[in-house]
């Protein structure tokens, strides 16, 4: 392992080296731009945690493990609140556009870093292709005239364009999506909760209030065990909830948009996360077939009387859709920026432009996007599949390398800035090593799974890869900044 570097040596690297940096007002040191207001950060640590998965793939969660998959969803919710709050204590003391990529540097070494960033990297550019190719079969559907692969590309092309037209296009546009998705899921809850009770004028529904929570064969009616199954189905749909502290790096007031995204996280969970789950199946028994059929939102706004509720879901699953194209773009091209800095990728994806764009690190993530979105169309039961496994478990990876950066980080932080220590991680470091042990026991039981098997072991081989090729390469190449 390599020596501990301190926190202003670590993050002294230009932009590019040779270069000058940008400067002048709103720079935030490293050539990006201070272009985020807080309200975008707001909705981005607000949007952050609700992804299309939470629309499409709650019903499959449902069927399997009945009115427990609350607890399912609980249990993951509490494993990505403690894992915000790692990263939060870290990010408000020091934001940067590497996030966890940077802090694993300066904490664990340079192969955890290189390592963290490059698996990451690749998870969010195969999330482009998946969520490319699912708005392409939605617009599709609204519009057969253009060929799925026509739409994949044009929603790619426009969500580059704003990308790299500033940060403040991005956030502007993440405004927008994230504010129709959290308005939309608010008005669902709290037009559930009425419908639940009864309370709402024209309803449809019987309003059974909690009665369809055991009703069905009681609160778990497939044993405890599907309770398990439950995490495993619904763990990937809260992947995203860093991405604020990548984001933060290049807002007015970082430390202030850190600490407030990390102290609302539990809510967010709460309502976004259980409570929309609550009411869909306080509305419908879990086993009624519509809602594997026609999707547990729609299901529910049927139940309801919601006229052309599909229509409307697909318009909010399209929404979530673009949003995390736009979102994936982003934090793939910044991670890019962090590791070019850190001399971990090309130099060309540390400049920036007079706009403080990184347009290089943002073209470079867009093309294995692309060729990612022509793998799906070309083999997909082959190429894309091999792709789309490989990365599926690397959000687990991520969070775990989060815990074991932020027990040593927290003695570097102490020693070194002792006042920005400003949000501190609970009960430390023993919930740490218990956030430890529930993400380490998902990855185990991943492996009884036959699909959280392939993925937790094609994972492991990207893993071993970079990971084997980092250690080689720093061995026969000296550090940039050494």
């Amino acid at each position: 392992m390599t020596s501990q570097p301190s926190l202003a040596k670590a993050d002294s690297n230009p932009s590019s080296p040779g270069e000058p940096q940008s400067g002048g007002t709103g720079d935030t040191g490293d050539g990006l731009k201070a272009g985020l207001k807080n309200r975008h950060l707001s909705m981005i640590a607000i949007g952050g945690v609700i992804g299309a998965g939470l629309f499409v793939g709650s019903s499959s969660g449902i069927a399997a493990a009945g009115p427990a998959i609350l607890i399912s969803y609980a249990l993951v919710g509490t494993m990505v609140v403690l894992v915000m709050r790692m990263l939060g204590e870290m990010a408000a003391a020091r934001p940067t556009s590497g996030s966890f990529s940077t802090y694993a540097d300066q904490a664990l070494g340079r192969w955890a870093g290189f390592s963290i960033g490059w698996l990451y990297w690749f998870f969010w550019v195969v999330v482009l292709a998946v969520e490319a190719t699912a708005g392409a079969v939605i617009l599709n559907g609204w519009i057969p005239a253009v060929p799925q692969w026509g739409w994949a590309l044009i929603v790619m092309v426009v969500l580059t364009a704003t990308n790299l037209v500033s940060v403040g296009s991005y956030g502007e546009f993440e405004f927008w999506f994230a504010g129709i998705k959290v308005v939309a899921i608010g008005g669902f809850v709290v037009i559930g909760l009425l419908a639940v009770f009864g309370l709402l004028p024209g309803s449809d529904n019987p309003g059974a209030g909690f009665a369809h929570l055991t009703d069905a064969g009681g609160f778990m009616p497939k044993g405890a065990g599907a309770i398990l199954t439950g995490v495993l189905m619904v763990v990937f749909s809260f992947m995203g909830s860093e991405i604020v502290t990548l984001a933060a790096g290049e807002s007015e007031d970082p430390q202030r948009a850190v600490t407030k995204a990390t102290n609302s996280v539990i809510w967010r969970i709460g309502v976004f996360y259980l409570g929309s789950i609550l009411v869909v199946i306080t509305l419908l028994p879990w086993n009624d077939k519509s809602i594997t059929e026609h999707g547990s939102y729609v299901a529910a706004l049927n139940s309801i009387g919601i006229p052309h509720a599909g229509q409307v879901m697909n318009v909010i699953v399209l929404t979530a859709v673009l949003s995390c194209l736009n979102s994936g773009l982003y934090t793939a091209s910044r991670m890019a920026f962090s590791l070019g800095q850190r001399g971990d990728a090309p130099k060309a994806f540390a400049r920036t432009n007079e706009r403080g764009v990184p347009r290089a690190a943002i073209l470079g993530s867009v093309v294995f996007g692309f060729v990612a979105v022509w793998f799906n169309y070309q083999w997909k039961d082959t190429v894309f599949d091999f792709l789309l496994n490989s990365s599926g478990a690397v959000a687990l990876f991520v969070w775990l390398m989060i815990c074991f950066t932020q027990l040593r980080m927290r003695g570097i932080i102490l020693r070194e800035e002792p006042e920005k220590l400003v949000v501190k991680m609970w009960l430390f470091p023993y919930l740490t090593w218990v956030t430890i042990a529930m993400i380490s026991f998902v990855l185990v039981y991943m492996l009884t799974d036959e699909t959280g098997r392939k993925q937790v072991l094609l994972s492991l081989l990207a893993a071993a890869f970079v990971v084997v090729f980092s250690v080689v390469r720093e061995k026969v190449r000296p550090r940039v900044d050494a």
